[in-house]
Formats: C-alpha cells, sequence, structure tokens
C-alpha cells in the first residue's frame, strides 16, 4: 500500500505542476528544451545519441516515473540486448523504453483518456519517434507541436499499440485509415483528441451499464460485463421474431451471453440467453425479415444453435440504411469468436480474461469511433480483431501467432523466468483493470505484459504485416473484377464466348480429327496417339505439355514485364431495349428449364435402370457392366485406354462409319424405350395460425 500511496502521489504531483506545456499551447519543444539544459537538479540532461524532439520526450517520461534520465539509459542499457542497442536503432529503441515504461505507469489513472495531459503526450510521443536521432538534418530535428502536427501510420503502428485501449496490433493500421486525413495520409491531434474523448465515453458507459441492476441477478454467477445495449427507446426498438411469433423488447450483449427481454405493458418479462461461450455449432448471419414471413428489409440477425428448435431473428428497424443492424451482427460476432479461439487453442485462467479484453477493448474503441465518425460508412468488422481475422488472408495464421504468444507469457509464468517488463507494452486486462472496467489484478508488470516489444517486431506483428500485403493484393485484384463486369446478358454471353474462343477452337480441332474430316490428319494422329498409348508415353506427354505451359507464361512474362496488360476486345452485340432484353432473359430461362428437365429425365431413367422396372433394358446394362468389370480384371490398364481411344478416334472412319452411324441409331431407340421412374409432388397443406 504504501508502493501505491507513494506512485499515486507521484502521478498526482506530476499532473498538477509539470505539464505546464500541455495546459499552455505558447509552450514549444524548443522551449523546453532549454529548460531542460537550465535544470539545476541535476535530474535532467542531455542524451547526445537523440534529437531535440526526443530528449524532451525523455525527459517527460523521466519526470513521471521520478527517474533521472541518466538512470532510465543505464537501465536500458542493463535489460535490452546488444542487436537493440546498435547504433543504428538505438535512439528509437531507447525512446520506445522510455515511453512504454511511462504509459504503463500513466495508465494506472482510471480517467486518463480523458486527461489532456495524457492525450498530449501519447501524441507527442508519435512524433518523436519519426524523428529520434540526432543525426538526422538539423532542419528536421526539431518538430515544434502546434495544431498542425500530424503523425503518419509507422508512428501510429508503435506507440498506439502500446496502450492497447488506444488501438491494438491487428487493426492498427485500420483504426489510423479511419481516423487520418485521406487525402494526407497523416493522423491531426485535433481527431486523435476526438478519438479518446469516445474513448473515455464509451469506457464510462460500460462501467455505468455494468455496474446498473440490468440483469445483475443472472450476470453476478460468471461476473459478466454488459458491452452494449439497445432497444430501450421506443424509437428504435429491437424485434425478435420467433417462426411467425414477432416481440418487440431489449437486447443486452455480455462478453459471454446475448439476452433478450421481451416488453409487457411497463415491465420486461424474463431474460432469453443465447449463450455465445458454449460450443453449441453457433451461427450468427444477416437475415432479411418483412410482415408475415416475407423477405424485404436487410436489417436483421439470425442467431441458430443446436439448443434451439428454430432460429431467432433480431430486427433492428431504422428509416434508411442498415448500419445499425451491421454494428451488432459485428459485435456479436466479435465475442462468439473470441469463445471460439478461446475453445481452439485451450486458454484459461488469466489468458482467458486477456482474451476477452482484447475483444471488450476493441467494442469500446469501435464504439468511439462511431461517436466521432456517426455520419460517414464504417466497416465494423475491419475494426475488431477477432472478425478481422476471420477474414483477412492467412487470418488463422494471426489466430496462431496471438495464441502462441499468449501461452509463451503462461509459460513464462509457469516456470517463474522474470520477463524484463520494461520491454514490453502494458496488457489489456491490466488497462482494463487501472480503467475499473474489471475488478483489480496484481500489479505485477512482469506477469501482464501487451504484444508490443522495444526494438523488435514480434511474431504477431510479422503476420499482420504479412496478412496486410496480401489483403492490399487481393483489394487490387477484387478492383479489377468491378472493373471488367458488364451489363446485359447478350453483352456478357459475347465476353463469354470471346474468352473461351481458345478452348473451343481445340474442340473444333478435335471434332474434325473425330469425324475424319481430313483423313490424313486423323490417321496421321491416330497413329501417333496409339504409338505413344503402346510405349507408354502418356504420362510423359501431359508432364510436356505442362512444362509447355509453364515455360509460356515464364516466356510471355518477361516479355511483358512493364507493359501494359493486353485488353480482350469483344465485338459488343447490338443493343436492345428493355422489351428485347426481357425477352432474351425469358428465352434463356426457358433454356435452362429445359436442359434441368432433360437432366432429370436422365435421372429418372438411370433409376428406373437401377432398380430393374424394364427388365430387358435393365438385363442388356446388367451384361454391359460385367463385361466391363472383367475387362478392367483382365485387360492391361496401357490396353484398355488404347482401346478407347481408338474407339473415340476411329469410329467415324471410312470402315466403320456405317457400322457406328447404326448402332448409335440402336443405342438411341435402346435408351429412348427406357421408361422413367415415377415421380409424384407432394405439398405441405399449411395451416392457418393466429398470433
Amino acid at each position: 500500500m504504501a508502493i501505491m500511496d507513494k506512485t499515486r502521489n507521484i502521478l498526482e504531483g506530476f499532473m498538477e505542476g509539470s505539464f505546464k506545456w500541455a495546459l499552455s499551447r505558447r509552450t514549444t519543444f524548443d522551449e523546453e528544451f532549454e529548460e531542460m539544459g537550465r535544470s539545476p537538479t541535476g535530474r535532467r540532461k542531455w542524451v547526445p545519441e537523440l534529437s531535440q524532439m526526443a530528449n524532451v520526450i525523455v525527459g517527460r517520461c523521466s519526470g513521471i516515473l521520478d527517474v533521472s534520465m541518466d538512470e532510465l539509459q543505464h537501465n536500458f542499457d542493463l535489460e535490452a540486448s546488444d542487436p537493440i542497442k546498435s547504433p543504428s536503432n538505438y535512439a528509437r529503441n531507447f525512446l520506445e523504453y522510455c515511453c512504454f515504461r511511462a504509459l504503463a505507469l500513466m495508465t494506472r489513472v482510471i480517467r486518463h483518456p480523458a486527461d489532456p495531459k495524457f492525450r498530449r503526450l501519447t501524441f507527442d510521443m508519435m512524433l518523436a519517434w519519426e524523428a529520434p536521432s540526432a543525426e538526422i538534418p538539423s532542419s528536421s530535428r526539431l518538430l515544434p507541436v502546434d495544431k498542425d502536427s500530424t503523425v503518419g501510420l509507422d508512428a501510429f503502428l508503435r506507440i498506439a499499440p502500446a496502450t492497447p485501449i488506444v488501438a491494438d496490433v491487428i487493426t492498427c493500421s485500420n483504426i489510423f485509415d479511419v481516423l487520418a486525413n485521406p487525402t494526407s495520409g497523416r493522423l491531426s491531434f485535433a481527431v486523435y483528441e476526438k478519438y479518446l474523448g469516445g474513448l473515455d465515453k464509451a469506457v464510462r458507459k460500460m462501467k455505468s451499464q455494468t455496474e446498473s441492476s440490468l440483469l445483475s441477478a443472472i450476470r453476478s454467477e460468471r461476473g459478466e460485463k454488459i458491452l452494449e445495449v439497445d432497444g430501450t427507446l421506443t424509437s428504435q426498438p429491437v424485434l425478435e421474431h420467433i417462426g411467425i411469433s414477432t416481440w418487440p423488447g431489449r437486447l443486452t450483449l455480455t462478453d459471454h451471453v446475448l439476452y433478450f427481454e421481451a416488453l409487457k405493458v411497463v415491465t420486461y418479462d424474463k431474460a432469453k440467453m443465447y449463450d455465445l461461450a458454449e460450443d453449441l455449432k453457433q451461427v450468427v448471419k444477416p437475415e432479411l425479415t418483412g410482415p408475415w414471413g416475407s423477405r424485404l428489409f436487410d436489417k436483421a440477425v439470425m442467431y441458430r444453435s443446436v439448443s434451439l428448435l428454430e432460429p431467432v431473428i433480431m430486427e433492428f428497424p431504422e428509416l434508411t440504411g442498415h448500419s445499425r443492424r451491421d454494428y451488432w451482427l459485428a459485435i456479436i460476432r466479435e465475442i462468439l469468436y473470441a469463445h471460439r479461439f478461446i475453445r481452439t487453442f485451450k486458454i484459461d485462467g488469466v489468458d482467458k480474461e486477456e482474451t476477452l479484453s482484447k475483444a471488450m477493448l476493441g467494442i469500446l474503441r469501435l464504439q468511439a469511433i462511431q461517436e466521432i465518425f456517426s455520419s460517414l460508412p464504417i466497416r465494423y468488422e475491419s475494426l475488431l480483431m477477432f472478425n478481422l481475422s476471420d477474414q483477412l488472408p492467412r487470418g488463422d495464421l494471426i489466430l496462431e501467432a496471438l495464441a502462441d504468444m499468449i501461452v509463451s507469457k503462461s509459460l513464462d509464468r509457469a516456470s517463474g523466468s522474470k520477463s524484463v517488463s520494461g520491454m514490453y507494452s502494458i496488457s489489456a486486462l491490466a488497462i482494463l483493470s487501472n480503467l475499473g472496467v474489471v475488478s483489480q489484478v496484481a500489479r505485477d508488470d512482469k506477469l501482464l505484459v501487451g504484444d508490443i516489444v522495444v526494438g523488435e517486431m514480434t511474431d504477431l506483428e510479422k503476420v499482420v504485416r504479412q496478412s496486410r500485403y496480401n489483403h492490399k493484393m487481393v483489394e487490387e485484384a477484387r478492383a479489377t473484377v468491378d472493373g471488367v463486369k458488364v451489363d446485359g446478358l447478350d453483352t456478357n454471353l459475347a465476353v463469354m464466348k470471346e474468352l473461351l474462343y481458345p478452348v473451343t477452337e481445340i474442340g473444333n480441332k478435335l471434332m474434325i480429327l473425330a469425324y475424319w474430316d481430313d483423313p490424313l490428319k486423323s490417321l496421321l494422329f491416330t497413329s501417333i496417339f496409339s504409338y505413344i498409348i503402346c510405349r507408354g508415353w502418356l504420362a510423359y506427354v501431359i508432364v510436356g505439355l505442362l512444362f509447355f505451359m509453364a515455360v509460356f507464361m515464364l516466356l510471355t512474362r518477361f516479355y511483358n514485364k512493364g507493359r501494359a496488360t493486353d485488353e480482350v476486345k469483344v465485338q459488343a452485340p447490338p443493343p436492345m431495349n428493355a422489351m428485347e432484353q426481357l425477352l432474351a432473359v425469358q428465352n434463356a430461362i426457358s433454356q435452362v428449364e429445359e436442359l434441368v428437365q432433360d437432366g432429370n429425365i436422365v435421372l429418372l431413367k438411370l433409376r428406373a435402370l437401377l432398380l430393374a422396372i424394364p427388365s430387358q433394358a435393365t438385363d442388356t446394362v446388367i451384361v454391359i457392366l460385367i463385361l466391363a468389370g472383367i475387362s478392367l480384371v483382365f485387360i492391361p490398364t496401357k490396353l484398355f485406354i488404347l482401346m478407347v481411344f481408338l474407339e473415340m478416334f476411329t469410329r467415324y472412319s471410312p470402315p466403320r462409319r456405317v457400322s457406328t452411324e447404326r448402332w448409335t441409331r440402336r443405342l438411341r431407340e435402346w435408351w429412348f424405350g427406357i421408361p422413367a421412374a415415377p415421380v409424384v409432388l407432394e405439398r405441405d397443406k399449411e395451416k392457418k395460425k393466429t398470433r
């Protein structure tokens, strides 16, 4: 307790007195740097490896930690490995070390996101991270902080996840894309300050909901935290559909369960529980709803599990769009995916709490962004780590890396190894504990460390970076797909015909050879391939074709390097008016229907043969099957392939043409003589149900 009181006194004194630079916008980095040089206490000094901006930030961290800059540098030199202390990266790594230690202490203040000093300091840390070394040109060594100061993605990726309430490793770049100016790709302090203000509001909302009597009797068993509530306003109801029954009510999401309380006259009915933590084969997806079971409005979420007899549909009515539904779909899936991750990698104990804390912080960040960007369309799933990992390429590897990181920390704790706490950022569970959202945990930084390490890129960061690169390529590919889509059935058919032209040409050439339109070419083709089959060279021919295609692609790639891709030129069909397009569609549907009918007839006749309905035809099939089986047993495979090839490509040769036509006619007559199996269509008698 004495240590805690001392820490609190240090922080309070520091917050009151030593942040004049944040309370007055007139103070610049230059003035503070000069003040460091005039300091009579000897506690501050100039680190020669650092730029002026980085020296100022390290000085502030020194004041927060109540440790001299000399001692900070000495501790870093002891704790860091030799690669981290290499001269090329020494300045930036030492700056990260100071920032991580200071942030771990500053975040112990319950409402630190609301503190303007915390907001200013974290933003200035990013500015200093971009220019940490004294070896950079003097013109860019000092960048005074003003209203126009901005930071880039790389600085945000390193400093923001060090405080998990601000960002996490997986979604950090997406959060930056939402906050940053789309034209400059830089983040301003004004937007960053609004974002932290939204985070503080979201935290206070979550705490008030969790501390309220809302479902307190049910939630107390597992200590569930309320993450979101909807349906309390009559102007924004939530409708539960089960079968044809519909009830308005209140929807509550916790870190384990989805609750729905049907609205009575003045009170709510007993809450229904839809468990997200147990393995019940749950499916959560968007759904269409409408009056009397119609599917008109895309504004609902469907929940299905093995514990329910029929799916439950939660509808979120709104006048325009379906953003309200999309938001709830994303946060429900986030909790569901988090528990699925816990079960998959067998995570328990404090590591399970850490995993759920990561999901809870993601929802808090989403609520903050939704608060400040309410008028802009937001891809909610891209800002939630488990949602995003489910969608990103190599997302499974991201989850594996995350699980390995959590498990490795557990092994360190079990073995009693002492991790160097100053080299790590703070954990998600420790942040929620400091914010008062979850119960207080032991303040042992060696046990509760985060996902960012000073001077190193963790396996999780590497996988996320690779996944982002792959995702970028996928997005570029999707853009090309969207660019080549054309409208109109006739136009799409023309494009398909042009694309399939090489295949159709090869098919036409083979048909010419098979029908012996040019006897000399057909005889030569048949003789060559018969010889290849007899010598057993067929596999080599296939391998040669594959190598030929690979070499062709390599040569084409080398020749077209740096050149634009050749466009496919398609002769556009004559334009059609609306009536002609409608008739074309109707004609296409009729043709598809005829094809389906013919396919059904073939299947019904095969069913009749299998069940021995026409005895004479069945006897013929039985004999053929027996002979084919005996042939496959006694005839060598090479000889069998040769027989099939010769049958296909000599049936229309001059000596066999007449007999082939005769046997084709007999086969057709035999097929037409097979009756189809009977079909009876049964329709359910719909019973009228009253609500």
